[in-house]
């Protein structure tokens, strides 16, 4: 990247670069994004950096405030709640958009994904191949907007749902291959509401597991002021 390039390409590349490294789990909630050391590693200006910064801040994965620079976001307990309850709702709906069209490469695209996902044991390789499968699930809707909700609050969810993930691969590894299997026999029949009922309890599941080890999970606690 030249340092006199500040064109929206380099702006969208550098808010790539950062996000894979949010999603990742290279860069943690709460950490400061310095800038300084971007426009040094990339050698580039400050312009596209400020611009990947705005962008990613639009998508919920950066915090910018006056005066306290970029911070990676971070979520207390209550956040998390609140969004797997929105993903309870808009997700099923996505669904109904989608599986009555999904094609025989699609089913046979999450077969595969599925048993891959019986197999591994490391978060890394899991939260990647079960993202796929979802997404795949997904692809034939006619929502954009909708869809556009549900990978952010994916994206936003992404830190702590990777901490939680490793507890449950050593715990409740079972349960969740039971969950996807039911998912795809819905999904390969293309019985919208039976998948609709699935994915509810599945998404519920992990919310209560965040909320109750959050503590565990990097999470911050709600603190809650009185006005009396």
């Amino acid at each position: 990247m030249k340092p006199t390039d500040h064109s929206p390409v380099v702006s969208q590349r550098v808010a790539d670069l950062l996000a894979e490294r949010i999603l990742s789990g290279e860069l943690k909630p709460g950490e400061r994004i310095k800038q300084d050391v971007l426009t040094e590693e990339l050698n580039i200006s400050r312009i596209p950096v400020r611009d990947a910064l705005r962008i990613l801040e639009s998508r919920g994965l950066v915090s910018l405030r006056a005066n306290a620079g970029a911070r990676v976001t971070s979520m207390t307990t209550h956040d998390m709640e609140v969004s797997y309850k929105i993903r309870e709702r808009l997700e099923p709906m996505l669904l109904e958009e989608s599986v009555p069209h999904l094609t025989d490469g699609d089913i046979e695209e999450m077969r595969d994904i599925l048993d891959r996902l019986d197999a591994v044991t490391d978060v890394e390789a899991y939260l990647p191949l079960d993202r796929q499968f979802h997404f795949a699930a997904y692809r034939r809707h006619n929502a954009p907007q909708l869809a556009q909700i549900v990978e952010r609050l994916w994206d936003t969810t992404q830190p702590y749902r990777r901490a939680y993930t490793k507890l449950s691969l050593k715990n409740g590894a079972r349960i969740m291959q039971t969950e996807h299997k039911l998912l795809f026999g819905a999904f390969e029949r293309r019985e919208v509401e039976t998948a609709q009922a699935t994915l509810v309890m599945h998404i519920r599941r992990t919310r209560i597991g965040l909320v109750n080890y959050g503590y565990l999970i990097g999470a911050a606690p709600v603190v809650r002021t009185s006005t009396f």
